[in-house]
């Protein structure tokens, strides 16, 4: 279930206390009481920090027993000289994970033991490991995706319909499109992670009374007719409970600007029968980005807002954006403004799209 089209739900409990002036018995107790919380608050970091430190030296001797000094020299040779692009072919080296490994070279110098991987961003034991792995037998890595390749087997069942790697492989942008009870979002974004487009439109008579077919295929064909051509389109698919009666004139106009998108974007279908409209669960793109509590999902505000400060101020961030678009999207994000819950989700989805399907090897 989403939160977003239920504005309000957890945010109207409001609970006041009132305190007669002059009263001075209850400041003692809360000072007592925040006293002790705070101690006890700082020797769990302490114990908590000394845990994490002694799991990272166990893991790293791990590392070290499981590969020869040959082995780990072989390894370590490939990770210090290996160009960007050479890098990109080993598995699980893409996307962020590439770019990380790139930065830490050009501030800290060469790995000097296969321990310093800890060190690189979104590196954890089993990245590591599988990366060591591949270096060391990427043989058998490519027959396992020329056997994938010959069976044409889907990259992740998250989207519908099932695509073909080797379409996938070869993509240079998508379009990532959301929709609500008002507005329908998107965001164009290429292979490299660089935002085209990104915007959203209006669309005020949806829900404002009978569903008339005219309205919904006027408010979409406007929509459409300022989509961007890409390779793929990549709709939201919001599971909303079908046992909760009081939701269904929500889903049934999710689901027609759904079919509607779905057809008027898919006009080339009867010609070369390829699918391009794809469907992406919603709360698929939640649980990749932690923003999932429960059944519930959270909004994604403040990590675009966070991938925006990266583009400022980082030289490889996770998206990069048009320069003379910057200063807009950041005003139209403030904290003053209305949220735009639609264009989060449309940006949040073209990244999860990529990191999940595109750059995934371990199909």
């Amino acid at each position: 279930m989403s939160f977003r089209g239920l504005p309000g739900l957890l945010r109207r409990g409001r609970c006041f206390f009132h305190v007669p002036l002059g009263s001075c018995q209850i400041p003692p107790l809360h000072h007592s009481w925040w006293q002790k919380k705070s101690t006890a608050t700082v020797q769990h970091n302490s114990v908590k920090s000394l845990t994490d430190k002694q799991s990272l030296k166990t893991l790293e001797d791990a590392l070290c027993d499981m590969y020869s000094s040959e082995q780990q020299s072989s390894i370590l040779q490939v990770l210090n000289t290996a160009s960007e692009r050479e890098l990109s072919a080993i598995k699980l080296l893409q996307g962020r994970k590439l770019v990380n490994v790139i930065e830490y070279r050009e501030k800290h110098g060469q790995f000097q033991n296969l321990q310093c991987l800890f060190k690189v961003p979104l590196f954890q034991y089993k990245t590591v490991v599988k990366v060591c792995n591949f270096i060391l037998n990427p043989d058998e890595e490519r027959k396992r995706r020329e056997r994938g390749k010959k069976t044409n087997r889907p990259p992740m069942r998250i989207i519908k319909p099932e695509i073909e790697r080797e379409r996938l492989e070869t993509l240079n942008s998508i379009v990532s499109i959301v929709f609500g009870t008002r507005k329908i979002a998107w965001a164009h974004v290429n292979r490299k992670l660089a935002v085209q487009d990104w915007q959203q439109k209006e669309c005020d008579r949806f829900m404002t009374g009978p569903y008339l077919p005219t309205v919904y295929l006027e408010e979409i064909s406007s929509v459409v007719s300022r989509i961007p051509k890409a390779d793929f389109y990549i709709l939201e698919k919001n599971g909303l409970p079908a046992q909760n009666l009081s939701l269904f004139p929500v889903t049934l106009h999710l689901r027609t600007v759904e079919a509607m998108l779905y057809a008027l974007l898919h006009n080339t279908f009867m010609q070369d029968g390829q699918h391009r409209v794809l469907s992406m669960p919603r709360n698929s793109v939640g649980r990749h980005f932690g923003l999932m509590v429960g059944d519930f999902r959270t909004s994604g505000m403040d990590l675009v807002k966070q991938f925006l400060l990266q583009a400022c101020t980082q030289r490889r961030p996770q998206l990069s954006f048009p320069q003379d678009k910057m200063l807009y999207y950041r005003s139209l994000f403030s904290v003053s403004q209305v949220r735009a819950e639609e264009m989060y989700d449309s940006l949040l989805q073209a990244l999860a799209f990529y990191e999940l399907i595109v750059f995934n090897n371990t199909t």
